[in-house]
């Protein structure tokens, strides 16, 4: 009984770990993958459950990593693949309405979110469950 006990705090302490990873993203630095995912345009992209980074420097921006954080849990409340299709087809619906790249990109509901709450590195902690929808009307970045 008491090993069963133990087993049960140390696969929990486990799992707890690993959530913890996964909220806070494995940051890897590689110029070649974040240039080809953003088309040479961002300084970080997130493919869950990674944060791509083009120069190391850029680990220690706390405001950009927190950006990206905040795709992380996104990402992880629309289980995943679903905030993909998601993400890029309110881009393609922006993009095809004001056919400007940079407008299109800032007008997505999860950049949006994500932007506005960058430098609040609390947010994620007090975070509600699809924050993203009440950016989905506002003109606000």
């Amino acid at each position: 009984m008491q090993y069963e006990c133990m087993d049960k705090r140390f696969l929990l302490c486990k799992l707890t770990s690993v959530l913890d990873c996964i909220m806070k993203g494995k940051i890897i630095v590689s110029k070649f993958w974040t240039n080809f995912l953003s088309g040479r345009r961002a300084a970080a992209v997130t493919i869950f459950p990674f944060i791509l980074i083009i120069d190391k420097s850029f680990r220690y921006d706390r405001v950009l990593v927190n950006h990206e954080r905040i795709h992380l849990s996104q990402a992880l409340e629309l289980l995943i693949v679903p905030f993909y299709v998601w993400y890029f087809t309110e881009f393609l619906l922006h993009y095809i309405r004001i056919r400007d790249f940079k407008q299109a990109y800032l007008r997505i509901s999860f950049e949006r979110e994500a932007y506005r709450n960058e430098s609040n590195l609390q947010y994620l902690k007090t975070r509600k469950f699809w924050a993203f929808t009440a950016y989905f009307n506002s003109n606000n970045v």
